[in-house]
């Protein structure tokens, strides 16, 4: 099983899933990390040259929540297509509609607390992960 947590530096777990620059990428076999490989992520920086207007004909989505429109679930599946082989994505926030871009992929996604990548892959491995997604934006 493999298992993402996404990362800026290769250490630590972003706190933005859109913003961070890379997956660690944990395999894990009988209870251990048998290896780790870091693998680029697609973010918002990738796609901020795309802009879009609205136009008369077209319907606002605003309140369905930030990203939850058929535009951002397009940008989230092309951020989850490095780790499509992964049970889980963990990482320090998220919007909502990333969120829910991950179950549909059939990924568990994860909201932690926890800084260390490492450390919370451990913690997946063991169950005692805590998913807050009360921490949602």
């Amino acid at each position: 099983m493999k298992i993402a947590i996404v990362s800026d530096d290769g250490k630590t777990i972003s706190r933005h899933f859109g913003r961070a620059s890379y997956y660690l990428v944990f395999n894990i076999e009988n209870g251990e990390i048998i290896e780790k490989e870091q693998r680029e992520k697609p973010g918002h920086n990738q796609f901020a040259h795309e802009h879009h207007h609205q136009h008369d004909n077209e319907v606002h989505l605003h309140e369905q929540g930030h990203g939850m429109d058929a535009r951002s679930a397009g940008k989230h599946n092309q951020m989850l297509d490095p780790v499509q082989d992964c049970a889980a994505v963990i990482a320090g926030g998220m919007g909502m509609g990333a969120y829910r871009s991950i179950e549909q992929a059939n990924m568990r996604p994860f909201i932690t607390t926890l800084r260390d990548a490492e450390e919370a892959a451990r913690a997946y491995i063991a169950g005692t992960l805590t998913d807050h997604p009360e921490r949602l934006h």
